[in-house]
């Protein structure tokens, strides 16, 4: 029998990935697990591996195509015996997989059949398993038409059998209209920036309302993002007439961006700076240096100023919070989730480093270089750059002392770390030469005031100054 692959949603939410490469040709013969692509979501490029043991009899989409969630991306001929369950390598939930019939009137009447492939999709829900889903409409401002006399049907719709009585209108109203379709997060993006969801037009699979046709409708455009050709789509930049570069808007730069605009237009941002001298932390990690315990571990300033973030954030845990709106809560993360911003040959990613808080300072130092080296090779799993709590942005490591920079969407604070100069500076009454570092704290106003930004930035500024106060504060 031939076996459909959808493409799946990998555990992020999302509604379409880019196939970077196919690892398979149609003919070959795969194994159940074997990976037959590369795909690059808005955060990662993750394996895919295949989901059945069969032969490939069709490619349906080249390599660099954008394809939705829950299309169709490869076609395998398999015998009810090789098919078998993904233990490893993609984690989260899986849009199916559908059993195509080679006889179209079969295909009209057979219910696609849902196979336990992919961790997290499960095996197929017996007849009565569990509620089906209700069909929701908008029942306010709208009058259902009145049924016109005749006979009681022997089953009523589930819609109407719980609904009340109520007295026919003079005339006929306009039929109930559904809600439109989105993901939660998009319909809550779409709350914080006021843009109501029934006046817009779905470019997503199924007509789904996404992100970009809401940031779309923010900046005022008419028109929706028009899917690049096959020459853009498979080129990461196309040169037009006139000396025009265009590169198409996708992958990591398309998320990025996405979430800025929705951080800059949600959360009101404040800035504060800290210069301080940070030369006992510098003769420190000299002689961390030739510790022992730190042998064959690359330690670095960032691992000092994560340490110090951690122990701040206990002294000042609304740095380490969000904005639930719909609950109306403000809710205090137990762990700290420390994502670093990592530029990589894709764009910016924030790995995080999960409970940050309970690593000692070589362990923090070891994590951080597996993550610069994870991130810059494009193996940062979707896990990895999710559930991030606050986090740092080493803006030193380019030569700059200091800037503004954006809130992660859903975290209260984000540290930008300057670069370390030796600069003429005021010691023990006298002028001398010293490593003079600037930080930068950008926070959520809604929750955190100036007081608890100025006292958390005071603290890890009295840190970097001498880590020795590190015995009075925790």
């Amino acid at each position: 029998m031939v076996r459909e692959f959808l493409l799946p949603d990998l555990g992020e939410g999302l509604t379409e990935s880019e196939i970077v490469q196919w690892h398979i040709a149609e003919g070959d013969t795969v194994e159940l697990n074997q990976i037959i692509a590369d795909v690059e979501t808005a955060k990662a490029v993750v394996e895919l591996p295949s989901p059945y043991a069969g032969v490939v009899v069709r490619l349906h989409e080249p390599a660099g195509t954008t394809v939705d969630v829950g299309a169709p991306i490869v076609s395998f001929a398999v015998t009810s015996e090789t098919s078998g369950q993904v233990t490893e390598q993609v984690t989260g939930q899986v849009t199916g997989e559908a059993e195509v019939p080679s006889d179209p009137a079969v295909r009209e009447e057979q219910p696609a059949k849902r196979e336990p492939n992919l961790v997290g999709y499960g095996a197929a829900v017996e007849k009565g398993g569990r509620p089906q889903r209700r069909h929701r409409v908008l029942t306010s401002a709208l009058t259902v038409a009145a049924a016109p006399p005749g006979p009681v049907p022997a089953e009523r719709p589930r819609s109407t059998a719980a609904a009340p009585p109520a007295s026919p209108p003079a005339s006929p109203g306009p039929v109930p209209a559904e809600r439109p379709r989105s993901t939660p997060p998009v319909r809550k993006l779409a709350r914080d920036l006021g843009i109501p969801l029934d006046g817009l037009t779905g470019t997503g699979p199924g007509s789904l309302i996404t992100r970009a046709d809401v940031l779309a409708a923010l900046a005022g455009t008419t028109g929706h993002p028009v899917a690049p050709d096959a020459a853009a789509a498979a080129s990461p930049a196309v040169t037009v007439p006139g000396g025009q570069t265009r590169i198409p808007i996708k992958g990591v730069r398309k998320h990025t961006a996405a979430a800025m605009v929705a951080s800059a237009f949600t959360a009101p941002h404040v800035t504060e700076f800290l210069t301080i001298d940070v030369t006992p932390t510098m003769d420190l990690l000299a002689e961390l240096k030739q510790s022992r315990a730190f042998e064959g571990t690359r330690i670095t300033p960032l691992a000092v100023v994560a340490k110090a973030v951690c122990i701040a954030v206990a002294r000042n845990p609304t740095l380490n919070s969000f904005w639930d709106e719909q609950a109306q809560e403000i809710v205090q993360y137990a762990d700290v989730n420390l994502g670093i911003a990592a530029a990589t040959p894709r764009g910016l990613l924030v790995p995080t480093i999960k409970a940050a808080q309970s690593l000692a300072l070589v362990d923090l130092a070891r994590a951080l270089g597996t993550l610069a080296e994870t991130a810059r090779a494009g193996k940062t799993t979707p896990a990895d750059l999710a559930g991030g709590t606050l986090s740092i942005t080493n803006i030193g490591v380019f030569g700059i002392d200091a800037g503004t920079p954006i809130l992660n969407p859903g975290e209260a604070a984000i540290l930008a770390v300057g670069a370390i100069r030796s600069m003429p500076w005021e010691y023990q009454g006298a002028v001398a030469l010293r490593s003079v570092l600037t930080l930068s704290l950008s926070f959520d106003h809604r929750l955190v005031d100036g007081e608890q930004g100025s006292r958390f930035l005071a603290d890890v500024g009295t840190i970097l100054r001498n880590p020795a106060m590190v015995l009075a504060m925790v």
